[in-house]
């Protein structure tokens, strides 16, 4: 391990603690804010649930027949509830991912998926079953005459819309599709839940014509399908226009990588910070269809932004030969990764490989005094030290410590770094004296990163004090 910036000890006590009590406090309003998101979450399961009894359903529960009928009708409720929390969550909603962050709220949407499918799986069988009980029919062939009740053919449809999209969610089956293969089925999702509206208002007395129930499930759709085409679709197509961005150069730095200036407007207006990322979708005939999920590697001027791209398939590979002049849309900044997730004014940074993107622009945006910031570096070759000499130099203008780390990991057992350095005894207390009292961002290949954080853990850290980006959807 290489020092390239020396430490410069700041005893600075009472500003370090005004500083962390800041930084608590806005952990603590993100804390409240995350709580109130989670009851909101569950109120809105347990309100489909009472929408039932509102019309009656208490009630229905004389016989066998009845009940099975009405556990079914208040399964579909709670299911198609969840499906449209989820929709709320992959919306993008800037006050969603400030609070908790982008991938938190897709790893909440992916999380209900299952539950909400089972519940409509479940609705659908029930009332085979309670239907044909109460006619004597067998639930199988009870399926005709259902299929003659207005708009249930829609309803058939969207059930096996759904399927099609959690099946293709799950992880074995998602890393046979290309990302914009899967994205293209998942779309699918949007069209089941318009499907389904209907005979959810025609059919059954919950959500009958005029009561106050049908107009809380009506609001429960506007707020969700109007979400995603506010943010997913208004927001950035004006974002888009107003900042009129356009490649201005393409630079290889490395075989592989490269990285893309941009030119365009009020660009500082963004209000990205360093570490987040946006959605770019590059306007040529060969690369329109890929939408690409890059940070920033440099904080934009009012007139540029920068990116750095490493080819990891085909939609990455395309995008270093991009013609000068090229139209760019965006979708963002979002993201958690970071000054906005700080805790304390000592923070650590690891990362590798083309894990520097963000943290080079997290580095050039934070703000701390000279000596709490610590910065390691990780490559397995020197052909992978990306932007390193623009990170060293920051960290020596903000008086940063800056160690890199070269080689490949020791075969013998599961580390993070390099052998020579795992085997001349470097460890995470001798790089990150401070670990304790710092927040730490971390970036890099996933298998890599895991272990890294692992013995972050093991060394104590809290959860709010880990800040890692990892690279898969």
């Amino acid at each position: 391990m290489t020092t390239h910036a020396t430490t410069r000890r700041v005893t600075a006590q009472p500003r370090i603690a005004a500083a962390t009590a800041e930084y608590r406090r806005e952990l603590a309003r993100r804390r409240r804010r995350s709580d109130l998101l989670v009851i909101a979450l569950w109120a809105s399961g347990a309100a489909a649930a009472s929408l039932f009894l509102a019309s009656g359903g208490a009630s229905q529960f004389t016989s066998v027949a009845e009940t099975i009928t009405s556990v079914g009708i208040v399964a579909g409720l709670i299911g198609t509830d969840f499906i449209l929390v989820m929709l709320v969550l992959a919306a993008r909603i800037p006050i969603i991912d400030a609070t908790i962050g982008h991938d938190r709220a897709i790893a909440l949407h992916r999380a209900l998926g299952k539950p909400a499918l089972y519940l409509l799986l479940g609705h659908g069988v029930l009332l085979l079953i309670g239907y044909g009980m109460t006619t004597g029919i067998n639930p199988i062939v009870e399926i005709g005459p259902m299929l003659s009740l207005p708009d249930m053919p829609l309803a058939f449809i969207a059930l096996g819309l759904l399927i099609a999209v959690v099946v293709s969610s799950l992880v074995a089956v998602r890393r046979r599709f290309s990302y914009e293969g899967w994205h293209l089925i998942h779309l699918l999702s949007y069209v089941a839940v318009l499907f389904a509206l209907p005979h959810q208002l025609s059919v059954g007395g919950v959500l009958s014509d005029g009561t106050l129930q049908r107009v809380y499930w009506i609001a429960l759709y506007v707020v969700a399908i109007g979400s995603i085409v506010t943010f997913r679709f208004a927001e950035p197509i004006v974002s888009s226009l107003r900042h009129r961005l356009r490649v201005s150069a393409v630079t290889a730095i490395a075989p592989g990588v490269t990285t893309i200036q941009f030119s365009g407007r009020a660009l500082r207006e963004l209000g990205a910070s360093g570490g987040q990322f946006f959605i770019w979708r590059f306007w040529t005939g060969r690369t329109w269809w890929h939408s690409h999920p890059l940070s920033l590697s440099a904080m934009p001027t009012n007139t540029s932004a920068r990116i750095t791209v490493r080819a990891l398939g085909e939609g990455s590979a395309q995008l270093g030969t991009l013609p000068v002049g090229t139209r760019v849309s965006i979708e963002g900044p979002y993201g958690l990764f970071s000054n906005a997730a700080r805790t304390s004014p000592k923070f650590a940074i690891i990362a590798a490989g083309i894990g520097v993107t963000p943290v080079r622009a997290l580095l050039e945006q934070s703000s701390f005094e000279p000596g709490e910031a610590t910065v390691l570096l990780r490559a397995s070759t020197p052909e992978e030290t990306y932007h390193w000499d623009e990170i060293r130099a920051i960290a020596a203008a903000k008086g940063a410590a800056c160690y890199t780390m070269v080689g490949h990991r020791p075969r013998y057992t599961a580390s993070w770094m390099s052998a020579a350095d795992a085997d001349r005894g470097v460890t995470l207390a001798t790089a990150f004296p401070d670990l304790a009292d710092s927040d730490v961002y971390l970036c890099g290949p996933t298998p890599w990163l895991d272990l890294v954080e692992a013995e972050v853990r093991a060394a104590g850290l809290r959860p709010h004090q880990i800040h890692a980006e990892r690279f898969d959807w």
